[in-house]
C-alpha cells in the first residue's frame, strides 16, 4: 500500500510498496528437439529490448525498495550478469531443462477447439506438460541455480495459484536448499492441493493473513522476510515484476517459450502466426512467449487479463485495462489504485491472476502500442476451461483458460485461415475442485443424477 504516486525518478529509498548458443548438431536434442533453441540461448543472448542500466523499460520499472534491500539487489544483479555468460552455469541450466523439466514443450494444433474459433487455427504451446505442471519451472530452475551460486542456503518465494510455490519447492528439494513459500490465506484455501504438494516437497508454507490475504499480501510478507534474512536468503520472484533485475531475469528464463514456439509454428504452418496470446497477471508466461515476436510487426501480441465479474463492476484484476501507473512491490508500472494512490483489492476466480499489478515491460509494450491487453471475465474463462476439456481432453489451469477464451474470440475476429498461438501456461489439476463447484459437479447426495455426460460438439 502507498499514499502517493511516485514518479520514475524516486527509486532508491522508497518504502515497500554471449551470443545465443543454438545448435542443430547437438546429439542431446534428438528427434524431440532437434533444431530448437536451448535454454542457454534465451538467457545468454542480449536482445534489442533490454532495459536501461537502471532497469527501466521507457519510464516503467526501476527499483522502489528500502535502502536495506539495495545492497542485496545489487548482489543479485552482479551475480546474474556473470552467470548468464558462464558456460558452466548455462550448461547445467540446459541439462536440467532438458532432462528434468522435459523441454522442449510441444506445439499442438487443437483442431476440435478450432471449430469454435470462426475458422481460425488455434495452436497451443504446451507449457502445461512441463514437470510441475506449468511454465513456472523455467524461471525457478534458473533462479535456484543462481541462489546456489551465490552461496544462499535458504530460498523464499511468493505464490498465488501455488504453481510458482510448487516449482520453487521442487527446485529446492533438487538442490538441497531450505524453502519457505508465502501464500495468501484465501489462496491456501482455494489451492489446497498445491499447499499439500509444497509441504510434501519439504517446503514451509506460510499463510499471509493481512490485507486481502491474496498474492499481493504474500509478496509483502516475502519482502519483509528478505529484508530480515538477506544474509542467507534468496528471494525467488515468481513473475516478471518487482525491482530490477527481476523483470529482466524472469523474462530471460521464460524467453525459451517463445523461441521454441516461433520455430515450431513455422515448421507446422510454414509461416509465423497472425497472433500470439497469453494470460496476464504479473506477466511472466506472456512476456516469455511474446518476446520472440516483438520485432515481427505482422504478429499481433494480445494479453488477456482477469476481468473478474466485469471491469465495470470494480471486481477484477485487469491491471492494464483498468489501472494507472504507480509503484508497487519495487517497480513503477500499471496498478489498480484509488485517487489517493492506495492500492485497491483485485478479484479473479484465478488465484494466479488475482494481483493488482503487472510487470513493467508489459506496461511499456502497452504504452508504445506493441501489445494489446483485454479483460476476460470469470464466466468466459470457465466456459473456455470446459470447452477445451471437452473438445481436446486437455484440462487447463484457470489462468490459462483466460487465454483460451480470448484466443477463441480473437480467432473469430481474424477469420478463416488465421493462425493464433496460445501459451497454455499450466494444467488444471489444481483447479478441479474450483471447477467442480463452479459447474455443480459435486452432488450433495449420491442419489443426485449425473448431468455431465456427453461431450462438446
Amino acid at each position: 500500500m502507498h499514499r502517493r504516486r511516485p514518479g520514475p525518478g524516486d527509486e532508491a529509498g522508497a518504502t515497500l510498496g554471449q551470443t545465443g548458443r543454438v545448435s542443430t548438431d547437438d546429439p542431446v536434442l534428438s528427434a524431440k528437439g532437434r533444431g530448437l533453441p536451448r535454454m542457454s540461448a534465451a538467457v545468454a543472448e542480449h536482445s534489442a529490448h533490454e532495459p536501461d542500466p537502471g532497469g527501466h523499460f521507457g519510464v516503467f520499472g526501476g527499483r522502489f525498495v528500502p535502502e536495506a534491500l539495495m545492497a542485496v539487489i545489487e548482489e543479485v544483479t552482479a551475480e546474474y550478469d556473470k552467470a548468464r555468460v558462464d558456460n558452466g552455469f548455462l550448461d547445467e541450466l540446459d541439462r536440467l531443462q532438458r532432462d528434468y523439466t522435459g523441454r522442449p514443450s510441444p506445439v499442438y494444433e487443437a483442431k476440435r477447439l478450432s471449430d469454435h474459433a470462426g475458422g481460425a487455427r488455434i495452436l497451443l504451446k504446451r507449457e502445461d506438460l512441463n514437470h510441475t505442471g506449468s511454465h513456472k519451472i523455467n524461471n525457478v530452475l534458473g533462479q535456484a541455480l543462481l541462489a546456489q551460486r551465490m552461496g544462499k542456503s535458504r530460498v523464499i518465494a511468493e505464490t498465488g495459484a501455488g504453481q510458482h510455490g510448487v516449482a520453487t519447492a521442487t527446485a529446492c528439494a533438487l538442490l538441497g536448499l531450505d524453502c519457505v513459500v508465502y501464500m495468501g490465506e484465501v489462496d491456501t484455501e482455494r489451492q489446497a492441493l498445491n499447499v499439500a504438494r509444497m509441504r510434501l516437497l519439504g517446503a514451509e508454507v506460510v499463510a499471509a493473513t493481512s490485507g486481502s490475504r491474496t498474492l499481493k499480501d504474500a509478496i509483502n510478507e516475502a519482502m519483509r522476510d528478505w529484508v530480515t534474512n538477506a544474509h542467507n536468503t534468496y528471494y525467488c520472484f515468481g513473475t516478471a515484476a518487482g525491482p530490477h533485475p527481476f523483470p529482466m531475469m524472469v523474462r530471460d528464463f521464460q524467453r525459451i517459450i517463445g523461441l521454441e514456439a516461433r520455430a515450431q509454428v513455422q515448421a507446422l504452418t510454414g509461416r509465423l502466426p497472425d497472433a500470439v496470446t497469453a494470460c496476464v497477471g504479473g506477466g511472466s508466461n506472456a512476456i516469455g512467449i511474446f518476446h520472440a515476436f516483438l520485432d515481427d510487426p505482422g504478429v499481433r501480441l494480445v494479453g488477456f487479463e482477469a476481468g473478474g465479474d466485469g471491469v465495470e463492476t470494480g471486481r477484477h484484476a485487469a491491471t492494464i485495462t483498468g489501472g494507472t501507473p504507480g509503484a508497487l512491490h519495487g517497480a513503477y508500472s500499471y496498478l489498480l489504485q484509488d485517487e489517493d494512490g492506495q492500492t485497491v483489492e483485485s478479484h479473479s476466480i484465478s488465484a494466479g491472476l488475482d494481483y493488482p499489478g503487472v510487470g513493467p515491460e508489459h506496461s511499456y509494450l502497452k504504452d508504445i502500442g506493441r501489445a494489446d491487453y483485454r479483460p476476460v471475465t470469470d464466466t468466459e474463462a470457465m466456459d473456455a476451461f470446459s470447452l477445451l476439456s471437452r473438445t481436446e481432453g486437455i484440462i487447463p489451469a484457470i489462468e490459462s483458460a483466460h487465454a483460451v477464451a480470448g484466443a477463441l474470440e480473437l480467432g473469430r475476429e481474424l477469420g478463416p485461415g488465421a493462425v493464433v498461438l496460445v501459451n497454455l501456461s499450466g494444467r488444471g489439476d489444481k483447479d478441479v475442485d474450483t471447477a467442480a463447484r463452479w459447474f455443480g459437479l459435486l452432488p450433495a447426495d449420491p442419489a443426485t443424477p449425473d448431468t455431465t455426460e456427453g461431450s462438446a460438439q
